[in-house]
């Protein structure tokens, strides 16, 4: 972080940054540890110029989750445009190793959030980012329809025009909707947290479960589940916990598989061949 920037920050917020620490932040934008007298800031830097609109987004995501009051998010203090991309600066959490304990309470505070939506269509208001990818919300009244078109069908058109998924590999619009529709089940929307693997969730130190890096969106309460489990999967107790409120139903294995597809794709647009495997294993198995 440039000094120029260090006191912009101070004057906003008329505070003296004693140190900044780099921090890991993920892999888009970078991110560093501020400490004041009395206080720790979190801040994420990105000098692209789509930055603002993905910081905004975010921004967005948190506030609106922790408007359910079902489960916190690190409060944002400031979102701004700087030098040729921008800033967003928020409380800082700090993180413990979560006991068994704390991680059934994550679990029933996510089934709490996913019971809260009164939408009566999938997607969002507004478009937003998965990672530094664009996401679109576009709304429908029907599930499959949704997951197919503004899921999967941008994922594997960037893949395709990348030259990273050749056109024989990606199922058209109309297999699509086809196994979607033979595999999704009726369901009512649930705000979903979007993206969340184990980074981006976190028990400070008190026990309180706290969200992070949102993607927010209406869907199958089953996709953030689905995301937990693709890298690794989170504590039994999670959920055990998540399970007493939405037990599951025929099919979770399959739908499991075609919504890790979507997170897996999106690694595929963003880092590269490595999740080729992966994703035409699914392909292959669901949608040849």
């Amino acid at each position: 972080m440039d000094n120029a920037l260090k006191n912009h920050i101070e004057y906003l917020l008329y505070i003296k940054i004693e140190q900044i620490q780099p921090v890991s932040g993920g892999d888009i934008s970078k991110a560093y540890l501020l400490t004041t007298e009395s206080e720790e800031f979190f801040c994420k830097v990105n000098l692209k110029t789509s930055a603002f609109a993905m910081f905004q987004a975010e921004k967005a995501g948190l506030n609106t989750i922790a408007k359910t009051k079902s489960i916190a998010t690190p409060k944002v203090l400031v979102c701004e445009k700087w030098e040729t991309g921008s800033f967003l600066l928020m409380e800082y959490i700090t993180a413990k190793s979560p006991s068994t304990k704390d991680m059934a309470l994550l679990g029933h505070q996510l089934a709490a959030l996913h019971k809260l939506s009164t939408r009566e269509t999938f997607g969002w208001e507004a478009d937003n980012f998965i990672g530094s990818l664009p996401q679109s919300n576009k709304t429908h009244a029907d599930w499959a329809y949704f997951y197919a078109l503004e899921r999967l069908l941008p994922q594997l058109k960037m893949a395709q025009e990348s030259g990273l998924l050749s056109s024989a590999e990606i199922p058209s619009k109309k297999r699509l909707l086809k196994t979607c529709e033979s595999l999704f089940p009726k369901t009512k929307p649930s705000l979903l947290h979007g993206d969340l693997w184990s980074g981006n969730s976190l028990i400070a130190h008190n026990g309180t479960p706290y969200l992070i890096d949102p993607a927010i969106d209406c869907g199958h309460h089953e996709v953030d589940i689905a995301m937990t489990r693709l890298f690794g999967g989170f504590h039994t107790s999670f959920y055990q916990a998540y399970a007493e409120h939405f037990p599951e139903i025929e099919g979770e294995i399959e739908r499991n598989d075609i919504y890790q597809l979507y997170f897996l794709l999106v690694h595929l647009n963003l880092f590269g061949k490595s999740y080729q495997g992966s994703c035409n294993e699914i392909l292959q198995k669901y949608f040849a």
